[in-house]
């Protein structure tokens, strides 16, 4: 197999751009000319890996908690009428990282006892688009090494239990959370045609809530747990002494867990019929993710697509929603 050749199950060249060529996957399991693998290529971020054979390719994606796994890569295309459309919350339907990112920021003054401490330019990339622990992990290993996980978890809850609240309210930070432009337009077309909108999060019940009430009480499109068909998101987070949690901590994006249950539970969806069903992300973690739930991605710019090295994943990139609506329908 050469590199242009389309690889089984990703459908797309080795050579595709954004794609990183690897002796071995990281734990040493396969080998590029060993024991049948032919590839081993991985995103430009180094979150997915793919270990590919003549006939099938395997994807692992590597965890910052130390719980790696891997999966089929299963082939998708476009089959028409759609019957769903599953969409991300953060940067798809919402703006809202400068938001997070501030969330984080505080949370690390909070544990070094330095109310004016500010993230570095090089810092943003790994303060977005992940865990909620992995981007805590980045901020411990760089600027607080005496602190541990547990305690930056407690600190950031607290930021995000008194500004949540706040929000809730009506009151918190100006311009927290705003709806993508063209989104009342793009959902009130998909439901016109009777296409089932599912929301999809790696954020906490408790974050991605209160974001999607704000962008619908400034949109006034009313109560959205009445308007999605379903809306997943990490559950709850776990904390000592408390029995209710979560494995979203351990499970995100890119992880395909978070899309499939939305569309196999939360819409009732079988796996046979995963070609009616697109997923919308700005994110290279979501498109990976979208993609191992066995799913069509379309991107959206705007997000790290193209720094993450996805873009060659996706069906299309598009500008905007109203983009997306055209390419779908």
């Amino acid at each position: 197999m050469n590199g242009s050749e389309l690889l089984p199950g990703l459908g797309i060249p080795a050579d595709t751009p954004g794609l990183v060529t690897l002796d071995a996957t990281g734990d040493g399991a396969f080998r590029a000319g060993h024991h049948g693998v032919t590839h081993v290529l991985a995103t430009g971020d180094r979150k997915v890996e793919f270990a590919v054979f003549e006939d099938r390719t395997f994807a692992r994606v590597d965890s910052a908690l130390g719980y790696p796994a891997y999966y089929p890569v299963h082939p998708v295309r476009i089959e028409r009428p759609l019957k769903a459309v599953l969409m991300d919350l953060d940067g798809t339907s919402v703006t809202s990282e400068h938001f997070w990112i501030w969330i984080i920021q505080l949370t690390v003054a909070s544990l070094l006892g330095k109310p004016g401490f500010e993230f570095e330019e090089a810092d943003l990339p790994h303060v977005s688009g992940h865990s909620v622990s992995e981007h805590l992990q980045y901020c411990l290993r760089k600027y607080a090494p005496g602190h541990t996980l547990e305690q930056a978890r407690e600190w950031y809850f607290r930021h995000t239990h008194r500004e949540m609240r706040e929000i809730l309210e009506g009151r918190g930070r100006a311009g927290a959370f705003t709806p993508t432009p063209g989104l009342r337009e793009f959902l009130l077309e998909l439901k016109a045609r009777g296409i089932r909108i599912g929301l999809v999060t790696s954020g906490l019940y408790e974050k991605a809530y209160p974001e999607i009430v704000s962008a619908f009480r400034s949109l006034g499109m009313g109560d959205p747990l009445a308007f999605y068909d379903a809306i997943i998101t990490a559950g709850f987070p776990m904390r000592q002494g408390q029995e209710t949690g979560t494995l979203g901590e351990l499970s995100p994006k890119p992880h395909p867990w978070l899309y499939a249950e939305t569309c196999r539970v939360g819409l009732g969806i079988p796996f046979a019929d995963r070609h009616r069903v697109v997923g919308i992300e700005d994110s290279g973690a979501g498109v990976c993710s979208i993609r191992l739930a066995g799913f069509t991605p379309l991107g959206l710019t705007g997000g790290n697509i193209a720094e993450s090295g996805t873009r060659g994943l996706c069906h299309r990139v598009c500008p905007d929603l109203a983009a997306v609506l055209q390419e779908i329908l």
